[in-house]
This record gives C-alpha cells, structure tokens and sequence, in this order.
C-alpha cells in the first residue's frame, strides 16, 4: 500500500539536516585552535628557557685531581728461605703380627688386659693353656731316659767283665801254648807220648775259642751300648720337646705392641696353629703420603736429599692437634699413575707409643722444602698475573718480572729483577699499570709524626 504523508511533515526534516553539518563544524575549529594554542606555549617555553640560560654568567671548571692510592708495601730482603710444605697423609703400622698357638689345648687363663686397644709389653704373659698333658709327657720323656741311662750304666759293666776276663782267658792261652810247646819238645825226645800232645792241642784249642768268644761278646756290648745312646739322644730331644711345649702352654707377646683382636675365652679349646690374638708394633707405627712430582723433584735435588729429613706430624682431633715427630724412612716400592705423585712413608718415633694415635687416623704433615738460596719471601698478594710485582719508585709503580719457585703459607718465594731493599707493593689494585702514583702508610705515618714535632 502507498503511504501518504503530510505536507508538513516534510519541512521540518530537511531543516535537521543543515544544523547538524554546522556543529561538525565547529568542534573540529575547536580543536585545531586548542592544539595550535599548545604548540605556541611550548614554544614560548623552550625559547624562554633558551633565552635565559644564554644570558647566565659561565663559572671557570675546576681543574682535575692527580689520583694518588694510599699502599701498604713491604722491604724486599734477599736471603735464604726454606719453607714449609703442608701435606696429608694416614698412619698405618709397618710391623703387625698374627699371633697363633703353638700347643693344642684348654685355656685356663688369661691376661686381664688382654682386649684390643691395649698396650701390651714384650715379654708379657698373655694367656696359658692347661700344662697337664705337657707335664707327664715331660715326666714321662724323663723316666725313660733314667731307665735308658741304667741301660747302658749295666752294659757298660758286661763289657768291663769281658774285658778283664778276655785278659785272664789270654794268659791261660798262653800257658797252653807253652805248654803244648814243651809237650812236642819232649815227644821229639820220645819222653811223650802222642795223647799227650793231642790233649795239650786240646787245651790251646779251647783257650782260643773261648779268647774268640770273649772279643766277641765285646764288639756286640759296644754295639748295643751305641743303640742304647742312640735311645738315650731321642729321649733327651723328647725332653726337649716337651719342655719347650710346656713354655708354650704360657703365650707371651713377642713385642711391645697394641692389640688388635683377640679371641681367647677361659675354658676354649685351641689347636695348634690357630689364630688367637693380632697385635701391631707400637714402636713402629708410620705415615703415608703423597708428595706431587714437582716437589718431590724439588727436594730430591735438595743435597739433603728425601731420605732421612725430619718431618712434623700434626693429628687433630676433638678440636686439639697432637704433634709427633717423625724422619723419611723410604720412598714406596712402586710410583702410582694414579696418586698424582710419589708415596712416601715417614717413621714415627718410639716415644708416641702410649699415645691414643692409632693406625689408620688422618694426619697432616709440615715437610721441610728445598733450601733456596738468594731469593726474595714476598706475600703472594704481591704477585699479579704469576710473574709481576710492583716496585715504589719516587712514589710511583714499576714493574718487574719474577719467578715462582716455591710457596710457604701465604708468601711465595720469588727470584728475578727485583732490586735489594726494594719497596713492594702489598695492596691488590684493580687497575694497575706502571707509573701509578701512590703513597705507603709508612709514609704518611712518618708525616703525621712530623706535623705533630712541628
């Protein structure tokens, strides 16, 4: 359907439409004349600012400072020095016995110290086994060598009467003989007959046999005696044996040592050859350690030598240190790729023996190091980049090349262009260079002193 409208109607909206073009207008102007108008006061500012600052009077700069570092240093003192190495090693025994019995038996007493950790004296009774068996076998051994001993006392006597019988038994062999002789004289002569010469044969026959049988006897008494001493040489080793059980039945400790286990009880039956007690000498006791190549070359090349210097051992413990002296006995049998260095074993003295230092503790070690002759002992704070230190001259630094040989503490020990006498720095600057200007305590010490005599 068509819509009709009223006339009236129709003027009134195309009258809106100018009035709303105008306003657009005009809030755009606004807003130019705003920013045009903000633009000007900055302008006016700067300019302003500019304006006054240019009719400002200059002031003259002041000049800079000559920067001067207030230094501590130290005289330099060629000498010798031999300083000291600090190195770790641990205590171990060099001697440490297994202990076993000699005799098989009953225990029947024992050392009232005998348990581990105790020091126990050479000579010292330390347990015994029952000494009856070893008793009547040493009874025995010796009721049969007083029976062996009658033995050869009886056939001794035998061949005694053989020999003197042998003696008479020659003289009537002689009697015969002579005998016989005048017998076959006097049948030459026919005043005998034959039986009578065959009876005196008789006789001498007889006397030689029974001469015969007398030697006889003799060589068999002599041998029977050589059995009867051969029997008597095993029943005195018999003896000896078991005089020499019965000792054992008592065990002594064969040193002066610590005890490390034991395994005695009253009533325990051991066998020979068991292992009841361990102990190590407490005389003996020593360190192991390890020195680096470089200073075991360097003190090797010592006239000292390794051997044989004297070293300090330090144990702490409980927040006490305990020092023991000590000497390089020897240097290991083997080098190790793996330690890093060469072991050395240091030997402790026998004076520590009743101390608590037990095998196995962790020990430090002061080592004396290589003599060295004609060089200079500086703090290591003095060392910039492993080879410089710093000389004072006339208030400024010089520089000067040196060479590390060793270190002691927090010193080094240094050879190189360092002059006798020189003053060198002490304090660690962080943008050192030569020329720097310092000045030492020392000297501004000295110039407080002499502004308060003034």
């Amino acid at each position: 359907m068509l819509q009709h409208h009223k006339p009236g109607t129709e003027v009134m909206a195309s009258e809106i439409e100018p009035t709303q073009s105008t306003s657009v207008k005009r809030t755009i102007a606004r807003g130019i004349f705003q920013f045009l108008l903000m633009a000007f006061v900055l302008f006016a500012g700067f300019w302003g600012m500019n304006y006054l600052t240019s009719l400002k009077e200059e002031r003259p700069s002041r000049p800079p400072f000559k920067t001067v570092y207030t230094v501590t240093s130290m005289t330099a003192k060629k000498g010798n020095f031999q300083p000291n190495m600090l190195v770790y090693g641990e205590v171990q025994t060099s001697r440490q016995i297994e202990l076993r019995s000699l005799v098989a038996g009953k225990i029947v007493d024992i050392h009232p110290n005998l348990k581990a950790g105790v020091l126990i004296q050479k000579d010292e009774g330390l347990f015994q086994i029952d000494p009856f068996d070893f008793d009547m076998a040493l009874v025995d051994a010796n009721a049969n060598r007083n029976e062996t001993l009658a033995r050869i006392s009886e056939n001794e006597a035998r061949i005694n009467i053989e020999k003197m019988g042998i003696v008479r038994m020659r003289d009537q062999l002689f009697l015969a003989r002579n005998d016989l002789e005048r017998i076959e004289s006097l049948k030459k002569r026919g005043t005998a007959t034959d039986k009578q010469v065959e009876d005196r044969k008789l006789i001498v026959s007889q006397r030689e046999q029974l001469v015969e049988q007398s030697e006889l006897n003799i060589i068999a008494e002599q041998a029977r005696m050589e059995q009867l001493r051969s029997i008597l040489a095993r029943y005195d080793a018999s003896i000896t044996t078991a005089k020499k059980d019965l000792e054992d039945t008592i065990f002594t400790a064969p040193i002066t040592g610590i005890i490390s286990t034991e395994n005695v009880a009253i009533g325990r039956v051991v066998s020979a050859n068991d292992v009841v007690v361990t102990m190590y000498d407490a005389t003996q006791l020593e360190v192991r350690f390890t020195l680096t190549d470089q200073r075991f070359g360097r003190i090797q090349s010592d006239p000292a030598g390794v051997v044989g210097r004297t070293v300090e051992v330090i144990w702490s413990v409980g927040g006490e240190e305990f020092r023991y002296p000590a000497t390089i006995d020897r240097i290991s049998a083997e080098i190790s790729s793996d330690r890093g260095g060469v072991e050395v074993i240091a030997v402790l003295k026998e004076a520590i023996a009743i101390s608590a230092l037990r095998p196995g503790a962790f020990v430090e070690l002061i080592v004396p190091d290589k003599l060295f002759s004609e060089h200079f002992r500086i703090p290591d704070t003095s060392i910039y980049d492993n080879e410089t230190v710093y000389q004072i001259v006339e208030g400024r630094l010089k520089a000067a090349k040196v060479q590390i040989s060793a270190r002691d503490g927090d010193h080094v020990i240094v050879t190189g262009a360092i002059e006798d006498d020189a003053e060198i720095l002490i304090t660690r600057i962080a943008e050192i260079s030569n020329g720097i200007s310092v000045v030492t305590q020392k000297q501004l010490e000295e110039q407080k002193a002499g502004g308060a005599q003034e």
